[in-house]
């Protein structure tokens, strides 16, 4: 009995040998680290992250895409230049050819200048720019949905850190009274008013208690590498952070999220803006059916020999596509097909945002009651460990009283921590629902 007891007191003194050792030098490098807060880490995910940077750049896309469509309005000037050498001969009314030479070759040179304008399509190119500025708009919103999600993912895992940093201090917390109670249970036993049995028992509450500091010192470096991940900078060191885990209750009303999600999410009002682009794209395919009518001139210089000959020509022309292999049709029916395919999606989205108001604010609700009833606990489980302290020193209380008392005063902090963090989660994705900036 005495050598198990000394091999748990070896492995005891290891472990926290092990762990003094990984503190310091855990410490090091995070002292070297600027503080970090809330805002900064957002700021840093908004200028880094390439979800956001793809947004950026399809929405740079979009007004590429505006410039083409306005291109239609200005004039068309286009400058082109050829060289052949080819044969001219012709029928002359003998049926002879009546060129110099049969099949003899010439040099033919020509440079032309041509300008062309539309002037009047019945609108066509008016739905064209229409139908870009909408899906440049929508594009806008994207990018703030893209900036909101990014935003509230930060503002999670930034509470995620806080709670494994909360929770390792919790386990610590828990080593020290248990390593305490060793150093008690040892004295009385050396007095003889305690078995070797409290001794051993005290050894492995110990023990115990440094394996869960352990995992919660793993979560903790987990959390810093997923807070670094979602900030898009996954090799940056986290140092300290600006403690956000209070209670403040956030004041509103389930029906005042819900209105306001229906007006201010951007995801929403992107799919209102590509709405109006399609809308706009059906009146433009519409408008193939009607002639377009357009001003041309042309400037050249040519013939088979220097110097040119230079001839310019101006008019307007009319267009009118008579039958197109029912091309036409096809490009109406495929932009009213998209068109109802924005409609659905747009009506699916509402409803999963009103489900997703519902959820984050119920979420919320039951969060701030289990952080109110927390601290009623942890109140509690810290008068029942006094108690169970003061009974085991007068000698009337034993070890398994205050080993249960500490373990239920550890739930209970950890069970605080917790609910203090999934309000603040709770908190930021109703906001996220609501479509709030943060």
């Amino acid at each position: 009995m005495d050598r198990k007891c000394r091999r748990l007191n070896a492995l005891a003194l290891l472990m926290t040998l092990c762990l003094f050792a990984s503190n310091v030098f855990a410490e090091e490098p995070s002292a070297a680290v600027d503080r970090l807060t809330l805002q900064e880490a957002i700021e840093i995910a908004l200028g880094h992250h390439p979800s956001l940077l793809a947004a950026r750049g399809a929405l740079q896309v979009d007004q590429a895409l505006v410039g083409v469509a306005r291109s239609n309005f200005f004039p068309q000037l286009s400058l082109g230049s050829n060289y052949k050498r080819a044969t001219e001969n012709a029928t002359g009314p003998s049926g002879l050819t009546s060129s110099g030479g049969i099949n003899e070759s010439f040099n033919n040179y020509a440079a032309t200048l041509m300008l062309q304008q539309r002037i009047f399509d019945f609108g066509k190119v008016g739905a064209d720019v229409e139908t870009a500025r909408e899906n440049l708009q929508g594009s806008s919103w994207n990018e703030e949905s893209s900036r909101q999600t990014v935003a509230v993912n930060v503002k999670v895992t930034y509470f995620g850190l806080l709670q494994a940093r909360r929770l390792v201090q919790v386990q610590e917390e828990t080593v020290r009274q248990f390593k305490e109670h060793l150093d008690q249970v040892e004295g009385f036993y050396r007095a003889g008013t305690r078995t070797r049995y409290d001794v051993t028992t005290a050894e492995v509450n110990l023990t115990n208690a440094q394996l869960n500091l352990i995992n919660a010192q793993n979560s903790e470096t987990v959390a810093q590498v997923t807070l670094a991940n979602a900030m898009g900078v996954p090799d940056r060191p986290i140092g300290e952070l600006e403690d956000l885990l209070s209670f403040k209750k956030f004041e509103i009303s389930e029906k005042e999220a819900l209105e306001e999600g229906l007006k201010a999410r951007p995801d929403l009002l992107s799919f209102a803006a590509q709405r109006r682009a399609a809308e706009a794209s059906v009146r433009s395919a519409q408008r193939n059916y009607f002639p377009v009518l357009s001003g041309i001139a042309d400037y050249n210089y040519g013939g088979q020999d220097f110097p040119l000959v230079r001839n310019w020509d101006a008019g307007v022309s009319l267009t009118f596509t008579i039958f197109s292999g029912y091309l036409m049709q096809s490009q109406i029916a495929e932009a009213r097909a998209n068109q109802a395919v924005i409609d659905a999606n747009e009506e699916a989205l509402r409803q999963n945002i009103i489900l997703e108001v519902h959820q984050a604010f119920s979420n919320l609700t039951e969060a701030e009651k289990r952080v109110q009833t927390s601290e009623i606990v942890v109140r509690q489980a810290e008068e029942n460990l006094d108690l169970a302290n003061g009974r085991f020193q007068a000698g009337v209380g034993t070890t398994v009283e205050q080993t249960d008392a500490q373990v239920l005063l550890t739930n209970a902090k950890t069970s605080r921590v917790r609910a203090l963090y999934d309000y603040r989660v709770g908190e930021a994705r109703l906001q996220k629902a609501m479509g709030r900036k943060d």
